[in-house]
């Protein structure tokens, strides 16, 4: 079975591996792994800035695996079975478990971070973490996981069709959030540095509109404001994970509007309290996404109310992945999702 181990940042390891034992134990399912998606927090790990790593580790979270042998005991998935996998196991049933917060348990472990994820050819799961579709190609379910980010961060923020949405990074999670923002009849305007990134998404993703952002802060406002008939928008979904951005969705937030921080900075920021005050603001994390999620992006793409064809811009073999992952560190590469192929 070849493995794919990163030893330590900047070095792959195609490895031959035993395939797992076909004993399974109860609730679990082994599964065959046909794709990989590569994202940020691959990226992260592969240059060792992702605070949550250690070395060796086998990559890989955003899955597209069809399932080969069930347990006894096994009722939601079937031998033959297209499925989506959600990363996210927890090792206990404590508080936040039990109160059906999945996505940020005490003892989370997500699967390809902080345990062995799936750049295998083979592996044993819990089967209540498979999310089966009948019509999805396994290119579409591997980007479940990618959605399931800017999904989960939009049901946060409760956002309804009332509402105007400024995202701001216009990466994969960013994108992922405009379109569910936008599906749920919100006005939707992404923002970002990079002008080629918001070209792709007004061409490919449809957004409302789109901000370069300038770099004072009062002509950014100016040109958010320019968006929404003068006003600021009623939600702020920020996927930078950069401290200076965070800090400055004060500004941008419309009072009594709501901030979500989807991107991850590992480190301190502070803000602006007066803006948090005054505005009466209202600030969440949005951290991995719930079984619910999944399975309403996974309803979504099958009734073509989210369009995944513009999203994998780079494919390769499993076995060349060596090859190419520096390549994708860089912004002229032009990658928004890369994805490793086993079929």
């Amino acid at each position: 079975m070849k493995t794919i181990i990163l030893n330590k940042p900047g070095e792959f390891e195609v490895s031959e591996m035993e395939r797992p034992q076909e004993t399974l134990n109860t609730g679990e399912a082994l599964v065959k792994v046909h794709r990989v998606g590569i994202c940020g927090t691959d990226l992260h790990a592969y240059t060792g800035k992702q605070p949550f790593f250690t070395y060796p580790r086998i990559l890989g979270h955003e899955l597209g695996v069809e399932v080969i042998k069930i347990a006894d005991d096994v009722k939601n998935v079937e031998v033959g079975d297209k499925c989506s996998v959600e990363p996210y196991f927890n090792k206990t049933e404590d508080h936040a478990v039990e109160r059906g917060f999945t996505n940020c348990g005490e003892n989370i472990s997500v699967f390809g971070v902080h345990e062995d994820g799936g750049m295998r050819e083979y592996f044993k799961i819990p089967a209540q973490y498979l999310h089966v579709s009948k019509k999805l190609s396994y290119d579409q379910l591997a980007l479940v996981e990618t959605l399931s980010i800017g999904c989960h961060a939009v049901n946060r923020a409760r956002v309804g069709a009332d509402d105007t949405v400024v995202v701001i990074g216009a990466g994969p999670i960013g994108m992922g959030a405009c379109q569910f923002a936008m599906a749920a009849g919100a006005k939707t305007v992404m923002m970002d540095i990079n002008q080629s990134r918001l070209d792709f998404c007004d061409k490919h993703i449809k957004v409302d509109g789109t901000v370069e952002v300038h770099q004072e802060i009062a002509e950014t406002e100016k040109r958010i404001r320019a968006q929404f008939d003068g006003n600021l928008p009623t939600v702020v979904i920020d996927a930078t994970g950069n401290k200076h951005s965070m800090a400055n969705t004060l500004q941008f937030t419309a009072a009594a509007g709501r901030i979500v921080f989807v991107g991850l900075f590992p480190g301190d920021f502070s803000f602006h309290d007066p803006y948090f005050h005054k505005k009466e603001l209202t600030i969440m994390a949005s951290r991995n996404s719930l079984p619910s999620d999944f399975d309403q992006i996974i309803e979504m793409i099958e009734n073509n109310q989210i369009d995944t064809n513009p999203w994998i811009t780079h494919k390769v073999l499993f076995t060349d992945i060596a090859g190419h992952f520096d390549s994708w560190l860089k912004p002229e590469t032009g990658v928004i999702k890369a994805m490793l192929t086993l079929s």
